[in-house]
């Protein structure tokens, strides 16, 4: 007791430039820093005492060093640069963890590359397992779409069902469409196309709904393969300064949010997680919430995700007018309008938060009309509806975002990815409102940033770098890709930090570095604000501290 009374009097005597709130010595200190504290009050700092996972002082590294005595851990920094933990909104946590132990098609720049990583899985594969995931992208290539053909001389006897990078088509071999019975006389589902070619044979690329006829005949993923998913994806974020994911699901959610809980429960988790499941179990999650709760700090749940629409590299977002390279189409709805609306409606009713994708520029209007539509018809509360992506918007919706609090949850990988190709889809006028990170931060819109992983990479610095430079990937827009919408590193680093706190119902206790907030932090070995932009994707992270634990340490 004498001990706390001393301190707490150090603390309010000597302690004029930190702002604390110790009343014993804290757990650990880091000091010699250059602290971007993300906290308009005290932007800057030297120094973060941590007491109980939480941050109880910040200030020079003088007075913090004076709340230390000889069992804080005290770590010096040595001038290294400390920014609030990234949080990630948009991720498919555990299929990027399963696909970090699959074929990685992600940079095969050729169809013969392709070809050959794909017969070298083959060859390594047991009897009896698929290969799945990939992450291919035919643009890379040249914009061919890839057929059974390429690849089933290799693959007589593995099932093959790999994915294009952005989850909304892939590729399946002749034997997975024999297991699935998709044949010449399959009809395309609702929300989905069967690619065939000029005789009406399927081609074995199958978009968005059309893939359900093959998830249904995949073997269910082992309790032990979950497991090591996450173990995997949770070392693969934290080696990259990722604090927090929003998981957006993909493969069987509340065996997921099973493990999450497992894993929580027995003090195993190295990061926090938001869990959501698809709009589609929106009673279920309901009846979860009400029988389980929201969880804790670690792990949260009772957010759901919807659809509208599919994607731009797969001609399936949804637009008003037809793709210039596709001018046969417009796009497709993954649910029928109405019924999404409905859906939406009750999820909220329900208490859950509601997240919907949507790519085009039709999708996001219908989007917006709706969540403006249910805003209206009250009772009025903290809504924080969210649009996963909101990529291609007209001028008057991104006037909208801001007034009705609706999040604008975006990536900013996919603008220097998608910038490579994206004219030939919609041509240069409906391009002025892609990725719009400029003009919605004017409008006074909530911007968050995330990876959308395993689609795009998870790594925030690659993130930031996308946003304040939007250098495409192939390195023909050296000045920017639509760079009207550059925004600077400090709005950056705001929308993968506070702002995604915001989207997540977290503000103040995550996303920032002050007084009262969860010790979440990432040091890095360059300073965002001295490296020329160009240079941000070099940064390395050296450390990860999730509740005051060190999680990750460069070696």
């Amino acid at each position: 007791m004498l001990r706390k009374i001393i301190h707490a009097t150090l603390a309010a005597v000597v302690l004029q430039s930190v702002s604390v709130a110790a009343s014993a010595a804290p757990d650990a200190i880091y000091f010699n820093a250059n602290v971007w504290t993300g906290n308009a009050q005290q932007p800057k700092a030297e120094a973060i005492a941590i007491d109980d996972g939480n941050i109880v002082a910040v200030g020079t590294s003088a007075d913090v060093r004076k709340l230390a005595d000889a069992k804080t851990n005290a770590v010096d920094l040595k001038g290294a640069f400390v920014v609030p933990g990234f949080i990630d909104n948009h991720v498919h946590f555990i299929n990027g963890g399963l696909a970090l132990a699959q074929v990685d098609l992600r940079d095969a720049a050729t169809r013969a590359e392709f070809t050959k990583r794909i017969a070298e899985a083959a060859a390594k594969t047991p009897k009896g397992q698929w290969i799945k995931d990939g992450n291919w992208d035919h643009e890379l290539w040249g914009g061919e779409l890839p057929t059974r053909d390429w690849i089933d001389k290799d693959t007589p006897n593995t099932p093959v069902f790999i994915s294009r990078l952005d989850g909304h088509m892939a590729l399946a071999n002749s034997l997975v469409l024999k297991l699935a019975g998709v044949d010449e006389k399959t009809p395309d589902p609702a929300g989905g196309t069967i690619v065939r070619d000029k005789s009406g044979r399927p081609t074995g690329v199958l978009k968005d709904n059309a893939m359900n006829l093959v998830f249904k005949v995949i073997p269910p993923v082992s309790d032990q393969e979950l497991a090591q998913g996450l173990e995997r994806a949770m070392e693969h974020a934290v080696a990259r300064g990722v604090t927090q994911v929003h998981d957006m699901g993909g493969i069987e959610d509340f065996r997921v949010l099973d493990l999450y809980r497992r894993t929580r429960a027995s003090d195993k988790l190295r990061m926090r997680i938001y869990s959501f499941v698809p709009m589609a179990e929106r009673q279920k999650a309901a009846e979860y919430k009400k029988q389980n709760g929201t969880g804790d700090e670690w792990l949260r749940w009772g957010g759901v995700k919807g659809f509208v629409d599919g994607s731009l590299g797969s001609t399936t977002a949804w637009f008003h007018k037809p793709y210039d390279d596709a001018p046969n189409t417009t796009g497709l709805t993954m649910v029928e309008p109405e019924k999404l609306r409905a859906g939406i409606v009750e999820a909220n009713q329900a208490g859950l938060h509601v997240a919907v994708h949507a790519i085009g520029d039709r999708a996001n209007d219908w989007l917006l009309d709706a969540f403006e539509k249910i805003e209206q018809a009250g009772p009025k509360k903290d809504w924080r509806f969210r649009i996963e992506h909101a990529q291609h918007l007209t001028p008057a919706a991104i006037k909208r975002f801001g007034p009705l609090g609706v999040v604008a949850s975006m990536q900013p990988y996919h603008a220097i990815d998608d910038g490579r190709w994206a004219e030939k889809r919609i041509g240069a006028e409906r391009l002025k409102g892609t990725y719009a990170f400029r003009s919605l931060i004017d409008s006074g819109a909530h911007l968050t940033f995330g990876s959308d992983w395993p689609v795009a990479p998870l790594d925030p610095l690659t993130g930031i770098y996308a946003a304040v430079t939007r250098r495409t990937t192939d390195g023909a827009n050296p000045n920017g890709w639509q760079p009207q919408q550059k925004i600077t590193v400090a709005e950056a680093l705001r929308s993968y930090t506070a702002e995604n706190a915001w989207a997540g119902f977290q503000e103040g206790k995550v996303g920032v570095l002050k007084q009262g907030a969860l010790a979440d932090f990432a040091v890095l070995s360059k300073d965002l604000f001295a490296v020329p932009p160009a240079e941000i994707d070099k940064v390395k992270v050296v450390r990860t501290v999730v509740g005051g634990r060190e999680v990750y340490l460069a070696r």
